[in-house]
C-alpha cells in the first residue's frame, strides 16, 4: 500500500541519485472492482491494484519522462536511469519550465465514505435487481459496474508536495429486446448519490419508447438532448477552450475574450465547492486550483492556458478540473409544451470537426431517438447525422433541467435546443 512515507523515501531516494537539474515525480494507486455482465449473467468479477511511478527529469532545457510500477530499489534506479538517458539524448524544448515549487493547495475532500463502504455483493444484488427485470420483459441487459478508489502523489525538486485520494463509481447498462437497443450510464464521486432503481427505470422507459423506427425528415428542429447526450458532445469544451489556439486563430474564440459567444442560458465553470464533482487539489504541473468561470451567462470568461504560455501572455495558467453546466429544473414534459414538435435525443457518437476555426462539428444520435408533437411522443425516429456551432447552438437554448452528476467530474442538464441542424437520416 502506498502512503506518504513511502513516497517520501522513494523522493529521496531519487533527488540522492539523479544528477538532474530538475525533476517531478508523480505516484498512483488505483485499486478498481469491475462487475461485468452480459446476455442477463454475470460474466467477470474483477479487483485489483495498479500502481505507477512516473518521473520526469531535466538537464538545462532537455528534459526525458520514464514510468514503472513496482517500487523496488533495483526499479526505482531502472527509472531514473530511463529518464536521465532519454533527456540527454532529447532536443532542447524552447518552452522549457522548471518544476513548480512548494504552494498551499486547499482542502478538499475527494473521496466519499459511502464509495468506499461499497461491498462487492451490494454490486451484484444491484445487477441482480436489473437483470430480474429485464428478463420479465424478455429482454437482454449487458453492460459493467465500476468502483475505484485511488491516491495520487506528485513531488518536485524545488519543494511542490500534493497528495490526494478519490472515489468514483461508474454503472452503464443496455438493453436489447426485439432488436432494439438503448443505454444508461452514470458516473458518481459518492454512491449515495447514484440509485440503481432510478437508472433501470430510465432505461425502461427508453426502451419502451423505442418501437419501430421511422423516418423523419432531416432539417432544423428542436431537439431535447438528454444529459447523456450533452456529456457526450459539450465534453469537446475541453478541446476547444484553448488561449493558445485562439490566439493562433485556430478557434472561434478568437480575440472575443469577455465577449457573448454562447447563449444567455449558458453558464459553465468548474468548482471547488460542489460536494458531488471531485475537484483535485493541483492541475496539470502543479497548479492549485480555484473557481473558475469558463462561460458565466453567455459570456466568455476564462480559456486553458499551460504554464508556459501563461507566463508568456502575462495571464494565468488554467485547466479545466471538473466541469459543471448550469441548469433551471424544466422538466422534459414542460419543454415538449414549448415547441409544436421537435425530436428526443438519448445520447451521441462519432463526433467529428468539421471546421474547428468555426468550431463546426459533426456526429450521430445513438441509444433512441424519439419524434414529439403537441407534448406527446408519438413514434421513436431513425437516428441523424447533425452539423452544429457548439456556441451558436447554446444561443438557441429555450430551457434546461435540473444539473445532474453524470460522470464523478461533471454535471450537466437536458437541454432544449431550438433549430438544431439535421442534415441526413440513417438506415438504422
Amino acid at each position: 500500500m502506498i502512503n506518504k512515507e513511502l513516497v517520501q523515501r522513494i523522493y529521496d531516494k531519487i533527488a540522492k541519485t539523479t544528477t538532474a537539474d530538475d525533476f517531478s515525480l508523480n505516484i498512483s494507486e488505483v485499486e478498481k472492482t469491475h462487475t461485468r455482465f452480459a446476455q442477463n449473467g454475470i460474466t467477470q468479477h474483477i479487483n485489483g491494484v495498479n500502481n505507477r511511478i512516473g518521473l520526469s527529469v531535466s538537464f538545462g532545457n532537455k528534459s526525458g519522462s520514464a514510468s514503472v510500477n513496482s517500487i523496488s530499489d533495483e526499479t526505482v534506479n531502472y527509472l531514473i536511469k530511463t529518464a536521465e538517458d532519454i533527456a540527454k539524448k532529447s532536443q532542447p524544448n524552447p518552452e522549457f519550465m522548471p518544476t513548480p515549487g512548494a504552494c498551499d493547495l486547499l482542502d478538499i475532500k475527494n473521496y466519499a465514505e459511502a464509495t468506499q463502504k461499497l461491498i462487492n455483493e451490494k454490486m451484484v444484488d444491484d445487477i441482480a435487481f436489473c437483470v430480474d427485470k429485464a428478463k420479465k420483459m424478455k429482454a437482454k441487459l449487458s453492460g459493467m459496474s465500476t468502483k475505484s478508489e485511488s491516491k495520487y502523489f506528485y513531488l518536485t525538486k524545488n519543494g511542490f508536495f500534493g497528495d490526494e485520494k478519490q472515489t468514483a463509481f461508474n454503472h452503464s447498462m443496455t438493453i436489447n429486446k426485439d432488436k432494439t437497443e438503448t443505454k444508461v450510464e452514470k458516473g458518481v464521486k459518492d454512491y449515495a448519490d447514484f440509485s440503481m432503481e432510478k437508472e433501470m427505470d430510465q432505461l425502461l422507459s427508453q426502451i419502451n419508447s423505442l418501437g419501430k423506427p421511422e423516418k423523419i425528415e432531416p432539417g432544423r428542429m428542436p431537439v431535447i438532448l438528454r444529459p447523456n447526450a450533452v456529456k457526450d458532445w459539450f465534453m469537446y469544451l475541453f478541446w476547444i477552450f484553448d488561449q493558445r489556439s485562439a490566439d493562433d486563430g485556430l478557434t472561434p474564440f478568437t480575440c472575443k475574450m469577455n465577449e457573448k459567444m454562447f447563449g444567455e442560458k449558458f453558464s459553465c465553470y468548474s468548482s471547488i465547492s460542489d460536494p458531488q464533482v471531485v475537484a483535485p487539489k493541483w492541475m496539470m504541473d502543479g497548479i492549485p486550483i480555484k473557481n473558475i468561470d469558463w462561460v458565466r451567462n453567455g459570456v466568455l470568461k476564462n480559456m486553458f492556458a499551460t504554464r508556459y504560455y501563461a507566463q508568456l501572455k502575462n495571464i494565468e495558467p488554467h485547466r479545466a478540473y471538473n466541469l459543471i453546466i448550469d441548469g433551471e429544473g424544466t422538466s422534459e414534459t414542460e419543454m415538449m409544451k414549448m415547441v409544436d414538435r421537435g425530436v428526443i435525443v438519448n445520447s451521441l457518437w462519432y463526433i467529428r470537426n468539421i471546421d474547428q476555426k468555426r468550431g463546426e462539428m459533426t456526429g450521430l444520435t445513438r441509444d433512441g431517438v424519439m419524434y414529439f408533437e403537441d407534448g406527446m411522443i408519438k413514434q421513436s425516429a431513425l437516428n441523424f447525422r447533425w452539423n452544429e456551432i457548439l456556441n451558436e447552438a447554446t444561443q438557441r437554448i429555450l430551457a434546461l433541467g435540473e444539473s445532474t452528476p453524470l460522470q464523478s467530474w461533471m454535471k450537466v442538464p437536458t437541454m432544449l435546443i431550438d433549430g438544431f441542424n439535421f442534415v441526413d437520416v440513417t438506415s438504422f
